[in-house]
Parts: structure tokens; C-alpha cells; sequence
């Protein structure tokens, strides 16, 4: 799917979609080993396998490449956590499945979770709110899956805080893996984060009873 957000001079959505593709994968790379600010747009061409005169046709600026690997990211974890949890079910297995998947998903998506959270701040007001709103429904399934599986109901404001708690537990085994590794396999780390959240709801419907 071509995002329409960032122009191209090329009328070829097909065209436009597998350029922008290499474009990204290309620029993953050089985002995570340079940074955005000091990776060139000429390094980025070379990097997808054209020209730079090319990547100008599918792009007007690089902060357009900025924008489209953010959207990318962002869009990819979306929908693979829509494939993988069900926000319908009310069990509390379904909310430890749902941690388990989220945090697989984190695993296989390690370099661009680390790019995404350097230099999603480079982008402009606009843009991160256009990106970062995927990052909030995304959150929204994570607290419809904790309402549903729980047999109490608890403060909206815990149930957002939970939430966010899973969504970064998640992203953080990306970008602090050099030192978790060393006392973690990564079914080891989802076990441990799950028993720590189970516990601390058990914790909270106990304060909501009493």
C-alpha cells in the first residue's frame, strides 16, 4: 500500500510501493549504525539500489525517508498484533497469549524498534502524530484484552498505565537486549514479565475489593 502522505512524481502505485520498500530496508540499516542526521541521501540511494536521482521521484526530502520507515514500522506491529491477539476473547490465557505474541513480534523487529525510538523525534509535529496514533491504538487492544480478562473491573487510568507497561516492556527487550541477554533467554523474560504483571493485578483487584 503507497502512503499517500509523502508525494511521488511517479503514478505507479506498484512501482512506488517496491521502491519505497527498498528505500526503507536500505535506510533501517543506516538509520541503527549512523543515525538519521548523519546518514546522506546519497547513501540512502545507494543503499536501496538506485540512483539518487531516482529516490527523488518517490521522495521530496529525507525526512520523507524519516517519515515513511517510521510509518512502516508502526504499521507493521500494528497489523501483525492484530493478526495475533484477540481483543474479543475474556480469559486471563488470552492476556498472557497476548503479551507472549506482542513480545515475539518485539524479538523479530529488534532494529527497528531501536531506530524508531532514536529518531521518531526527528520528525516533524505532524508527522509524529500521524505515527504516533498507530502507537495508541495499538495500546487501546492491549487495555480491551486486560478489561476482558480480568472478572473485576479496574480503574481506567490503571488499566491504560498496565498497558503501557506491556507496550514498553515489549520494545525495551530491543533496545536494551545487550544487557538482558546476559541474564535472559527471551521465553525466560516473557515468563518473568508476566508473573510480575499477574501479580501486580492480582494486587490491584484485591485494593478494588477491599
Amino acid at each position: 500500500m503507497v502512503n499517500n502522505q509523502v508525494p511521488s512524481s511517479i503514478k505507479d502505485e506498484a512501482l512506488v510501493s517496491k521502491r519505497r520498500n527498498q528505500m526503507i530496508k536500505g535506510a533501517v540499516a543506516l538509520f541503527k549504525e549512523k543515525g538519521f542526521h548523519k546518514t546522506t541521501t546519497r547513501e540512502i540511494a545507494k543503499a536501496s539500489g538506485f540512483s539518487i536521482g531516482t529516490l527523488y521521484e518517490y521522495i521530496r526530502k529525507k525526512e520523507d525517508v524519516l517519515f515513511l520507515v517510521c510509518d512502516s514500522i508502526y504499521q507493521r506491529v500494528k497489523e501483525r498484533m492484530e493478526a495475533s491477539i484477540d481483543t474479543n476473547e475474556t480469559s486471563l490465557q488470552n492476556l498472557v497469549q497476548a503479551i507472549r505474541s506482542y513480545f515475539q513480534l518485539m524479538d523479530g523487529m529488534q532494529d527497528e524498534v531501536l531506530v524508531m525510538y532514536q529518531e521518531v523525534k526527528s520528525l516533524s509535529k505532524d508527522a509524529q502524530d500521524y505515527v504516533l496514533q498507530k502507537e495508541r491504538d495499538m495500546v487501546a487492544m492491549l487495555e480491551q484484552v486486560i478489561v476482558n480478562s480480568l472478572s473485576e473491573k479496574i480503574p481506567e487510568a490503571d488499566v491504560a498505565l498496565i498497558a503501557n507497561n506491556i507496550f514498553v516492556q515489549g520494545q525495551m527487550w530491543g533496545f536494551r537486549r545487550w544487557i538482558l541477554k546476559r541474564s535472559f533467554t527471551l521465553d525466560t523474560y516473557i515468563e518473568r514479565q508476566t508473573h510480575l504483571l499477574l501479580e501486580g493485578l492480582s494486587s490491584q483487584l484485591k485494593e478494588t475489593q477491599s
